[in-house]
C-alpha cells in the first residue's frame, strides 16, 4: 500500500461536524489534562546512540522513543526527532504523513525530508545533504496508533480510528513530548505535512489554538502549517484529478466530456449518478498503468535487496526505496536503537497499515480550519509538486480559490540553484501557494533540494526566491 491509497477509507466515514470546524474537539479541558504525565528524566533515555549502518561525521543528536497518550487504554505513539546541528537557534518542526494510516517514520524521515536514506542493501544509510534539520529541529510521529510502531494495549482503540482521535493523540502527545523536550516550550512551533495530513495538520493546529485559550495549559507558540499535495476539500480535489488526468493525456476527449457533463463537483450537486460512476471508473485505471504519485517516474520492477549497495544519489529517486525501508526498519538492532516495538508487536513494521479497518470521522474540508488560522495571524502554505496525478496540482489550486481569496503577490516563478524550481502566488491573509517542479507526491523525495529551499522559506517568514533571467 502506497500513501494516499487509503484515502478509499475515508468513503464511508462520517463527516463530522459541518464545514470542517471541530470534529477535532472530542475531549474537554480536564479530560485532556489527566493524560499529561510527568516526563522528568525520559529524554535521555530517549537519546540514539548511533543508528545500525549510519554514516561517519553525524554532526547533531538523535531521539526516539514513545509518548504515551492514553494511559487507561495503554495507547503509545511513537516519534522520531533528529534536531539541527545548530538546534539552539532553530525552530520546531512536526512532521505528520498522510494515507490516513502511513508512517511519518518509513516515509517523512527515510525517504523524504529526514536526514538519511536507505540503500539497496537494505541496511545502510546514506546522508540527505537537503535534510530539513538543516533549518529546523524536526520531529516524526506515527498516528494514530496502529500505525508504524505506534500501538494501543486495547484492541478496540484500532476500530475507532479517524480525525477527531488523531487529533486528539497528536495534541496529548505534543504537549507531553514539550514536557519530556522542555527546552522547546517557548520555541517557535511549525506544522507540515502531506496527502492525508492536509487533514491532520489543520486540525492538530485547530486543537493548539483552541486550547491555548484555556487556562493551565502549556502554550504552544504555534506560527504556521504547510501541507503539501494536501488533501483538503474532497469536491474541488476530486474535480482537480480528473481535469489532471485530462490534462496530462491519461484519459480522452469523450470522457472528459462524459465527466464534464455528468458529474456535479459541488456541495450542492454530487457524483453518485450512474453516468459519472462510469466515466470516473475509466478515468481511473491510470492508477494501474503507471505510477501515479509520480507520473512521470518509473515503476519499481525488482524490490529485491542486494548484497552491495547500489551506487546512490539524493538526485535520482529509487522507486523501490519503500522495500529498502521496510527491510530496514524491520531489522530488530535498529529497532533496538530506535527505542521502538519495545511491546514486541505481533505484525511487522510497515509503511502503511493495515490494522485500521476503517476510518470513522473525516471532514469534507478543511478550508474553513485555514481562514481561522489566517484570521489568527498564523502563516499557511499549500505547496503542490505538479508530477503528482493523486492529489494533484489542480487540486490544489482548485481548493485554494474555493477560499475567494484577494492576491498580494501574482503568480511567478521561483527559484532553486539558479533554476525554476515551481511557481508561486500569495493571498492576502498570508497564504502562499507554491508548486514545485519535477516534484511528485513526496514532494521531498523526488525535490529534496527544491524542497529544502522551499520549507526554509515557509520558516523564515520570506517569499520564495525570485527567478530572474539573465
Amino acid at each position: 500500500m502506497r500513501q494516499g491509497d487509503a484515502l478509499d477509507r475515508k468513503k464511508n466515514a462520517s463527516p463530522g461536524l459541518a464545514g470542517g470546524k471541530a470534529s477535532s474537539l472530542m475531549v474537554g479541558l480536564d479530560a485532556m489534562k489527566s493524560r499529561i504525565m510527568p516526563q522528568d528524566g525520559l529524554k535521555e533515555k530517549d537519546k540514539i546512540a548511533k543508528l545500525p549502518g549510519q554514516p561517519d561525521g553525524v554532526d547533531f543528536l538523535q531521539y526516539g522513543g514513545y509518548i504515551t497518550v492514553d494511559e487507561k487504554a495503554g495507547r503509545a505513539l511513537y516519534y522520531y526527532f533528529a534536531e539541527a546541528p545548530d538546534a539552539a537557534s532553530r525552530p520546531l518542526l512536526l512532521w505528520l504523513n498522510g494515507g490516513p494510516g502511513c508512517s511519518s517514520i518509513g516515509y517523512g524521515a527515510m525517504e523524504e525530508l529526514g536526514p538519511f536514506r536507505v540503500m539497496s542493501d537494505g541496511k545502510t544509510l546514506f546522508r540527505n545533504p537537503y535534510a530539513w534539520n538543516n533549518v529546523a529541529n524536526v520531529l516524526f510521529l506515527e498516528s494514530p496508533a496502529g500505525v508504524g510502531f505506534s500501538y494501543s494495549n486495547t484492541t478496540a482503540d484500532y476500530q475507532m480510528s479517524g480525525d477527531s482521535r488523531s487529533a486528539e493523540d497528536a495534541y496529548v502527545f505534543l504537549v507531553n513530548w514539550l514536557g519530556r523536550f522542555a527546552e522547546y516550550k517557548t520555541r517557535d512551533f511549525y506544522i507540515a505535512g502531506e496527502s492525508y495530513a492536509g487533514h491532520y495538520v489543520p486540525q492538530l493546529a485547530h486543537n493548539i489554538y483552541h486550547f491555548n485559550q484555556l487556562p493551565g495549559v502549556t502554550v504552544i507558540n504555534l506560527k504556521g502549517i504547510a501541507i503539501g499535495n494536501a488533501v483538503i476539500n474532497d469536491l474541488t480535489d476530486e474535480k482537480g484529478m480528473y481535469d489532471f488526468f485530462w490534462t496530462h493525456a491519461f484519459t480522452s476527449d469523450q470522457n472528459h466530456e462524459t465527466i464534464k457533463r455528468n458529474c456535479d463537483f459541488t456541495f450542492s450537486g454530487g457524483t453518485d449518478g450512474d453516468a459519472c460512476q462510469a466515466a470516473l471508473a475509466e478515468a481511473s485505471a491510470v492508477f494501474y498503468d503507471v505510477d501515479i504519485y509520480n507520473i512521470y517516474g518509473p515503476l519499481c520492477f525488482d524490490g529485491n535487496l542486494t548484497r552491495v549497495p547500489k551506487t546512490t544519489s539524493i538526485y535520482d529517486f529509487d522507486p523501490c526505496s519503500d522495500y529498502y525501508v521496510q527491510s530496514y526498519l524491520n531489522d530488530p538492532a535498529v529497532q533496538e536503537a530506535l527505542h521502538a516495538n519495545v511491546t514486541r508487536l505481533d505484525y511487522p513494521w510497515s509503511a502503511c497499515s493495515s490494522d485500521l479497518p476503517a476510518w470513522l470521522d473525516s471532514t469534507s474540508t478543511v478550508l474553513p480550519l485555514l481562514q481561522e488560522f489566517m484570521a489568527n495571524g498564523w502563516r499557511v502554505w499549500v505547496y503542490s509538486g505538479d508530477t503528482d496525478g493523486r492529489v494533484p496540482v489542480t487540486s490544489s489550486r482548485y481548493s485554494v480559490d474555493a477560499l475567494e481569496l484577494p492576491v498580494k503577490a501574482p503568480w511567478r516563478p521561483w527559484s532553486a540553484v539558479d533554476e525554476v524550481g515551481g511557481y508561486s502566488i500569495t493571498y492576502k491573509g498570508d497564504l502562499t501557494l507554491a508548486t514545485v517542479r519535477g516534484a511528485g507526491h513526496e514532494v521531498p523525495s523526488f525535490q529534496a533540494q527544491r524542497s529544502l529551499v522551499l520549507i526554509q522559506a515557509f520558516l523564515e517568514g520570506k517569499p520564495l526566491p525570485d527567478y530572474i533571467v539573465e
